[in-house]
């Protein structure tokens, strides 16, 4: 696609992050957060350890993006005495702090938090991610420059107007020389990226994001993919984590979702055709299926 596009398209929602301040000899055990967690090192070495204690170092400068739901801990390099383990996330505070060791004596500052990334609305930068991912971003200034940016807008007592959305340009910035960077060096991490410089599997792709209602089947997708239905079900799953018509299903969903709740004029069966469905009741199945509560709740609340 273009990665271009794909580059061009991205939408991100920041939530507040929280500084981990490690001292020297300490490990700080957190829990697995609720989707993808974002840490970057602001001061210091150190080593993030996966669920199977494998470990990943780095340094200033450096990313490590942990997937959804993996237990994980920040270590100091050399041998830990000590362990502090958080239980919960940590809400409320403006940057708040997670301390092992001597707050006022940290050999390690990271910068941790969640992100929702996702391209046109609907496919997950970190979709189906399973193993840590650590990038050096040392030599790209305006990466811990934009970083710089986001964690002074997030300080703010009373942020100023347009402070959401200056964040969250400021994350667009690093996100994109880290895709840059993944994409030349380490594609094999996040398997669609890679899938993105096959044209065949780009163009299926395309065809589902640019009209997700269409009456797309395997057989469709795979004759704009110029491949046999068997050869391109056995790739898409593997790039992407899915069916091709989950994919479709899960695009479906994504922008009704967008609909109800920014366009509140349309009625559930004109969202229901929008995406696809001709039959409300079989939208409000899927759609429930999908997010655990009908259409009508979702969009009430």
């Amino acid at each position: 696609m273009l990665l271009d596009r794909l580059l061009s398209n991205l939408e991100v929602e920041v939530e507040p992050f929280a500084m981990c301040l490690v001292s020297k000899g300490w490990r700080l055990r957190l829990p697995g957060p609720p989707t993808v967690l974002l840490h970057f090192v602001l001061r210091g070495e150190g080593v993030v350890l996966g669920p199977d204690d494998a470990p990943h170092e780095f340094g200033p400068g450096s990313f490590a993006i942990i997937p959804r739901g993996a237990l994980h801990a920040l270590q100091t390099p050399g041998e830990v005495e000590n362990e502090e383990v958080l239980p919960a996330p940590c809400q409320g505070a403006l940057l708040p702090q997670l301390v092992a060791g001597e707050p006022d004596d940290p050999s390690l500052v990271v910068a941790c938090g969640v992100l929702n990334v996702r391209y046109g609305g609907t496919l997950g930068l970190f979709d189906h991610l399973h193993e840590i991912i650590a990038v050096d971003m040392a030599d790209t200034p305006s990466v811990q420059a934009a970083f710089r940016g986001i964690l002074e807008e997030q300080s703010q007592v009373d942020p100023e107007p347009g402070s959401d959305a200056m964040t969250a340009a400021f994350m667009s910035q690093c996100l994109v020389q880290l895709l840059r960077r993944l994409s030349r060096d380490g594609e094999e991490q996040i398997p669609w990226l890679a899938a993105l410089t096959d044209p065949r599997l780009a163009c299926a792709l395309e065809r589902i994001l640019d009209d997700p209602a269409a009456n797309h089947t395997v057989e469709s997708l795979a004759a704009a993919a110029s491949l046999s239905r068997s050869a391109f079900a056995e790739r898409f799953q593997a790039a992407f984590d899915r069916t091709p018509m989950k994919l479709v299903s899960d695009v479906r969903m994504q922008r009704a979702a967008t609909l109800l709740a920014s366009d509140t004029s349309r009625s559930i069966d004109e969202v229901a055709s929008r995406v696809g469905y001709a039959s409300r009741s079989h939208f409000s199945r899927a759609f429930k299926d999908h997010f655990g509560t009908g259409p009508g709740e979702f969009r009430s609340r």
